[in-house]
């Protein structure tokens, strides 16, 4: 004998079948909620890695910025070191001998000191202008005339921008206008950068 399928049963199979469908599609949505849920979390472990080896090397940051005063200092002390023999002489080796071994003591630890020579192009990044002046003897407008203080940046992060004096834009030795006070004038030291 065979059996016939009846509208109930039928029905009742497409039921079935949908629940199924749905179980399927709802098993596949939580296989993908898993996954995010490893991936942020595999994420949120990398940035904590990267995070705590950033905290390792610029630790000392602070100490880097309390030993640029020290090397400043000796900076200073050379430019004015007078000339002549004897004690003086070997006061000034010293102190040169001391600048020496601070400064490989920060090369050794990833602090490198930024120098900006003569007409090369102000990058706010790494330089603070501290005045404007004309722009003259080979440096374009826009470039460094000057450094007033040397900057330092601990492995590619600036931990003291250099201090410059910046070629002002747009105005050149040549293109005064009259009435402009020149070199004799009250301006003839630059002019203070208030911009910042």
């Amino acid at each position: 004998m065979s059996e016939e399928l009846t509208p109930a049963d039928l029905e009742a199979g497409d039921d079935a079948g949908a629940d199924v469908e749905a179980m399927a599609a709802e098993i596949k949505a939580l296989k993908e909620q898993v996954l995010r849920y490893a991936a942020e979390a595999e994420n949120t472990k990398r940035r904590a890695e990267r995070e705590m080896n950033d905290a390792r090397a610029y630790a000392i940051t602070k100490f880097a910025r309390d030993l640029l005063g020290v090397a400043d200092t000796f900076d200073r002390a050379l430019a004015a070191a007078p000339e002549g023999e004897g004690a003086v002489k070997n006061f000034v080796v010293g102190v040169e001998m001391t600048s020496k071994e601070l400064q490989s003591a920060f090369d050794k630890n990833g602090l490198k000191k930024i120098l900006p020579p003569k007409g090369e192009k102000f990058d706010p990044h790494k330089h603070q202008a501290m005045m404007e002046q004309p722009a003259g003897d080979g440096v374009e407008p826009g470039g460094v005339i000057q450094t007033l203080q040397a900057g330092y940046e601990l492995l590619g992060r600036l931990v003291r921008p250099a201090m410059v004096v910046v070629a002002a834009k747009g105005a050149s030795p040549a293109a005064k206008p009259d009435g402009y006070p020149g070199e004799s004038g009250a301006d003839a030291g630059g002019s203070l950068d208030t911009r910042a």
